[in-house]
């Protein structure tokens, strides 16, 4: 079973996405603390976009989108 507990989370990207090229990283903080989780996104994203995890694909790695500013 998947822990669905990253998807709602806002975080930060500390690494670029790439789309469907490659994988970023995005922080975010979950479970009182904070983690890096790999992040991939449909279209390239920018290192620093505010995003939020809207899947969790695998063990540490989630699908995100941006984040809408002034909606979340």
């Amino acid at each position: 079973m998947r822990d669905l507990s990253a998807v709602g989370t806002v975080g930060v990207l500390t690494v670029a996405t790439r789309g469907g090229q490659g994988a970023g990283e995005v922080l975010i903080s979950l479970r009182g603390g904070s983690e890096s989780l790999l992040a991939w996104s449909d279209e390239p994203l920018p290192k620093g976009t505010d995003v939020l995890v809207v899947d969790v694909i695998a063990s540490r790695t989630v699908r995100v989108v941006r984040a809408e500013a002034g909606g979340l």
